[in-house]
């Protein structure tokens, strides 16, 4: 993707409406990971602004993932940076597929959290309950998915130009995630 759009979709200080979604897959092998280049992208949602039927980010992915037949017999690690967490409907969806794809774990990490919707914590819930590592995305994340996922063509070099307050917004999302993992009531 371009530098804006990571910029302007993943500064948790803004709040796009789109949903940008950038995975990447490895094989698991003992101790070990392989990446798999071949599995590592970007997507975003689908919405009315652009005249289709909307479709979350998640759901495009978990698509894609089942187009990849990814072997049974292997184990397979997902890592996702995504704008916004999922909502309850995504969350049930992945957790669907999680139970159904045992050789598939999965990490979540998020600049922002989707809290719109009534049951976010609870899908969130679900999510870490369905053995997957959710977290916020800090200074680390935004960095790689920076090096990753956007296009240097003129300066492959260039560091993150991390925004203002980046630390501090991450570290109140951090906490406000736990207080979520941690809370079994709705």
């Amino acid at each position: 993707m371009n530098k804006q759009t990571f910029l302007d979709n993943f500064s948790n200080l803004d709040y796009p409406r789109k949903t940008y979604l950038c995975y990447e897959v490895e094989l698991l092998v003992g101790e070990n990971s392989i990446p798999l280049d071949e599995y590592k992208g970007f997507l975003h949602n689908k919405g009315a602004d652009m005249g289709l039927e909307r479709c979350h980010a998640e759901l495009i992915f978990l698509e894609r993932m089942a187009s990849w037949n990814l072997d049974t017999e292997l184990c397979y690690r997902v890592t996702c940076f995504i704008s916004w967490s999922p909502c309850p409907d995504c969350a049930d969806e992945l957790v669907k597929f999680l139970r159904e794809n045992r050789h598939v774990n999965l990490r979540i990490f998020a600049a922002r959290i989707y809290d719109y919707l009534q049951g976010y914590e609870a899908g969130l819930r679900a999510l870490k309950a369905a053995w997957t590592d959710v977290a916020m995305m800090t200074i680390q994340e935004f960095e790689y998915c920076w090096k990753n996922f956007v296009d240097h063509q003129q300066d492959e070099d260039e560091s993150f130009p991390p925004w203002d307050n980046l630390d501090v917004e991450s570290e109140e999302l951090t906490k406000k995630l736990e207080g979520i993992l941690q809370n079994q009531e709705d």
